[in-house]
């Protein structure tokens, strides 16, 4: 796993609504776009340097394309990132079902294996 590549996909795009929007409509069209256009710039300015060896591995692309939160923390992917990130896709949906931090309380319940355990290493 590129810990570092899964990270910045769900940084960038839970900063930017354009992104985060695809991202929940269309997941594969955005994790294609996200690869070409963005995950191969170094830095935020993209005429300073691009790169050709980082990629999603098959699993990291099925957690991104299902939204699968519990596989990419189990992955190492960054708890706070992964938090953030869905809260922002599905707390709306949620409230309106199951009133307000209806998500939050299903995030927990997922990863509430997790007790009691050290959680993955997201070092690099």
């Amino acid at each position: 796993m590129s810990k570092y590549y899964v990270n910045k996909f769900l940084y960038q795009v839970d900063g930017d609504p354009g992104l985060l929007a695809q991202y929940k409509t269309d997941a594969a069209t955005l994790l294609e776009r996200w690869e070409r256009d963005y995950g191969t710039r170094l830095g935020t300015n993209h005429t300073i340097e691009r790169t050709s060896w980082l990629h999603f591995t098959a699993q990291e692309r099925q957690a991104l394309l299902e939204h699968d939160y519990v596989t990419l923390f189990e992955l190492g992917a960054h708890f706070f990132l992964c938090l953030t990130i869905f809260i922002a896709i599905y707390d709306e949906d949620y409230a309106a079902r199951s009133g307000p931090l209806a998500f939050q309380r299903e995030y927990a319940e997922k990863l509430s294996h997790w007790l009691g355990k050290d959680y993955p290493t997201v070092a690099l």
